[in-house]
């Protein structure tokens, strides 16, 4: 049976920056963990908390997500805020292309997995990857939930999600790596700190080859979370500040978007 010291054994953690790995069997939600944790100073810059199983791990919109034991990488880290504020809003999407990249490093066959504006990671139409960030005024904590193993989902999320071992099936390669679990915790911590670092320099060009649905006609829900105005258009790209593009049908025009929710099902 893994246990907490086998799995922080079983990692090897890359240099820069100092990252400090704790593993914990059984939590709720790693996030809210290092939150209550930095309130009372016993969190540190660089910490990253995994969780073996997280029974009440919450996604955007205060879905949840549930990461069963053995099954997924369930991890936060906190991270110090070092940047201009204006950027804040970009970590979500950093941490999208940090996780598309250690993911495709498993040598998936094209397309790959691609971010869903503005904290999903998508595999063959499924999510594979959510993204939660929450700051405190001096620290942003980066939950990350990657679905690995997983052939089982709850009835309300079986025509969404999806997981890696489900991506290989279905691409038709074999070969699924044991130690995959490890492998991307290592590789999408190496990544996140080159792309946090890095943000504010050609973001853009590293993102848009990876936005899902970039040039396709999409569904948009515009505004507040829950919003039941819908848009149908084409998602055209990004702009400067992470802002969503969209071409409605029947303008010309793009237009900016920086709260709604892009209807995929």
């Amino acid at each position: 049976m893994e246990t907490a010291e086998v799995f922080a054994e079983r990692v090897s953690l890359p240099g820069s920056p100092p990252w400090m790995i704790e593993v914990v069997e059984k939590t709720t939600s790693t996030n809210d963990d290092l939150v209550v944790r930095a309130r009372v100073g016993t969190c540190p810059a660089y910490l990253v908390l995994v969780a073996l199983e997280q029974t009440g791990g919450k996604g955007r919109l205060m879905r949840q997500w549930v990461s069963p034991a053995g099954c997924s990488v369930a991890m936060s880290m906190c991270v110090p805020l070092q940047w201009d504020p204006h950027w804040w809003g970009l970590i979500p999407i950093a941490t999208g292309v940090a996780v598309a990249k250690a993911l495709n490093t498993l040598s998936l066959s094209p397309p790959g997995a691609q971010v869903k504006w503005p904290n999903d990671v998508m595999m063959e139409s499924r999510k594979i990857t959510g993204i939660l960030c929450e700051a405190d005024g001096k620290n942003v904590f980066i939950g990350v939930g990657v679905n690995v193993a997983q052939t089982e989902f709850p009835e309300e999320y079986r025509s969404k999600a999806g997981s890696i071992i489900q991506a290989f099936q279905k691409l038709g390669e074999g070969n699924f790596p044991e130690n995959a679990r490890f492998v991307l915790l290592e590789k999408i911590l190496a990544r996140l700190y080159e792309e946090l670092e890095t943000s504010q320099k050609a973001w853009r060009e590293r993102l848009l080859p990876r936005l899902y649905k970039k040039g396709e006609t999409v569904t948009f829900a515009e505004g507040p979370a829950a919003a039941d105005r819908l848009l149908e258009g084409t998602l055209s790209g990004l702009g400067l500040g992470g802002e969503l593009l969209i071409i409605p049908k029947g303008e010309d025009e793009e237009r900016a978007f920086v709260n709604g929710e892009l209807r995929v099902y």
